[in-house]
């Protein structure tokens, strides 16, 4: 019993001294903290919150622009959504969002080939097509009976340049 007790003590202090020596400093961290600190592009984290949807409202086509009233239907974080009437009656839904955490919507535009007021655009199905403003604000126009030139044309009257300075 004795020697086990002993054992046990020795086996003790040779851990205590081990992890009682000091290792000299890690430059490690620090060298991550000054690569951090001189790049070039802002980190973006995916707990950044999006953009606030009021906030691209004054982007929108004009009310009233090629004969369209223009009704906002809703506001949140990230997404503005309003619906295009003319004549009385709904005929498409614009939309802006902000893609800053979505990688898979701006890969979309990868392959683009045609471009609105400088910017890709893609059709997406028979119904929609949109722009992607500076890597990240997607601004969408979704129709059962517009074309897709007739949908280039509505989403040529956003202030994609405004946006782009968001």
């Amino acid at each position: 019993m004795k020697t086990s007790a002993l054992l046990v003590a020795a086996l003790f202090g040779v851990c205590l001294a081990a992890c009682s020596k000091e290792s000299p400093p890690s430059t490690r961290w620090n060298d991550a903290a000054a690569a951090v600190a001189t790049s070039a592009k802002p980190i973006v984290t995916a707990s950044a919150p999006p953009q606030e949807g009021g906030a691209f409202n004054k982007f929108f086509l004009p009310d009233g622009e090629g004969g369209y009233a223009r009704v906002f239907q809703q506001e949140k974080d990230g997404v503005a959504l309003a619906i295009l009437k003319k004549d009385g009656k709904d005929v498409a839904t614009a939309s802006i969002a902000d893609t800053r955490t979505n990688d898979d919507a701006k890969k979309k535009f990868d392959g683009a080939t045609e471009k609105v007021s400088g910017f890709p655009v893609i059709k997406v199905g028979n119904n929609q097509s949109s722009v992607l403003v500076k890597e990240r604000y997607q601004v969408k126009i979704s129709s059962q009976t517009l074309d897709h030139e007739a949908r280039k044309a509505l989403l040529a009257k956003f202030d994609l340049a405004g946006l782009a300075k968001l």
